[in-house]
């Protein structure tokens, strides 16, 4: 018996048949998409080779938002876009019909491990544009997560899989390079719950807050703390192979706002970033918050905002946010201000 292969192509126009006065607008916009995300895969594939540049990683980083703009600006399924890595917005020029829905994306997110030959990815999200109204400005991107009509996730490594949820739940598909074409692999993705693994950049820790050095030294506890059974911890600095490894395995993943971030309310792009990955987490069955709040609730100030993330199956986030919230209410009087490795390595003398 053959197993029947469903590819994205099919899998969009069946989504678009069942949704209610569909015009298939929205359908062409996801499929100019995932054509500039073909073309990306093909770049980082090659590394930059026959590049005349003397960073790879910045022309890739150039050539990847070039294409996501050239497949998609045309169409005329867009009012405007907005880049992480182009200052401001990008109008749709006047020879081109205005569409009715809006585009911010990362282009090479993680372009900073190419270097090493590590995983990279573009994020993406799709808004509703304004309605009856022929320009569009900056602040039209300035909605809410929680008013993103689809988002989704490219992860280039040993395979290209695409990561997407147009708000009923997630799912993900594999480049199969014969055919051209992504393949559905993983139906309806829900988050494993049960995980115990957490993510977190540990050469932070003298700068965390209470509430997440209370965490980490419970899961570093292991069977004798309060959680009362071990945790593996990792850390691989990419927002996108960390994001694709908690939707597979379960988990949760870390960037809290600390003493180094403080300034700047956190290292990660609202718009670009953090907002995708909170929609398909939540998507998925799970939970994304900056500590203190859910991050989809977030209005916008700025197309550049930054933002604490934390993500992952939805037991461990829900904790997580207790403790942020004992720490706010003044109901948390333990103190967790030891070092991480204090009882256990050589890292500090007694």
């Amino acid at each position: 018996m053959i197993r029947e292969r469903i590819t994205l192509t099919q899998f969009i126009i069946e989504d678009q048949r069942s949704a209610k006065g569909a015009t298939g607008d929205f359908s062409v916009l996801l499929s100019d998409i995932v054509t500039a995300c073909k073309t990306i895969s093909h770049l980082v594939s090659r590394g930059g080779l026959g590049a005349d540049a003397a960073d790879p990683a910045i022309y890739l980083e150039r050539a990847a938002s070039d294409s996501m703009i050239k497949s998609t600006i045309w169409t005329g399924r867009l009012a405007g876009m907005s880049s992480k890595s182009v200052d401001g917005m990008t109008p749709i020029p006047a020879k081109y019909p205005r569409g009715k829905y809006l585009l911010a994306f990362d282009p090479l997110n993680g372009s900073g491990n190419l270097d090493i030959n590590f995983m990279s990815g573009t994020i993406f999200s799709i808004l509703r544009a304004p309605v009856g109204r022929r320009k569009v400005t900056s602040r039209d991107f300035l909605q809410p997560g929680n008013e993103m009509v689809a988002a989704g996730f490219v992860l280039y490594g040993a395979s290209t899989r695409l990561v997407l949820t147009t708000g009923n739940g997630v799912n993900v598909f594999m480049l199969d390079s014969e055919i051209g074409e992504f393949i559905l692999t993983h139906p309806k993705v829900v988050i494993p719950d049960n995980a115990a693994t957490f993510a977190i950049n540990a050469s932070n820790e003298r700068f965390w807050e209470p509430p997440v050095r209370r965490y980490v030294k419970e899961c570093l506890a292991g069977k004798t703390g309060p959680r009362a059974r071990d945790f593996g911890m990792r850390w691989v600095s990419s927002l996108i192979a960390e994001a694709y490894r908690v939707l597979v395995r379960g988990g949760v993943f870390l960037y809290p706002v600390d003493d180094k971030t403080r300034e700047t309310s956190g290292r990660l792009g609202l718009l670009h970033e953090a907002n995708p990955i909170a929609f398909i987490m939540e998507q998925a069955g799970g939970g994304a918050i900056t500590g203190r709040r859910r991050v989809l609730d977030i209005e916008p100030a700025d197309l550049q905002q930054r933002t604490p993330l934390i993500f992952g199956s939805r037991s461990e986030v829900d904790l997580i946010h207790g403790y942020h919230q004992e720490y706010v209410e003044g109901r948390d009087s333990n103190n967790y201000d030891l070092p991480l490795f204090g009882n256990r390595s050589l890292f500090r003398n007694e």
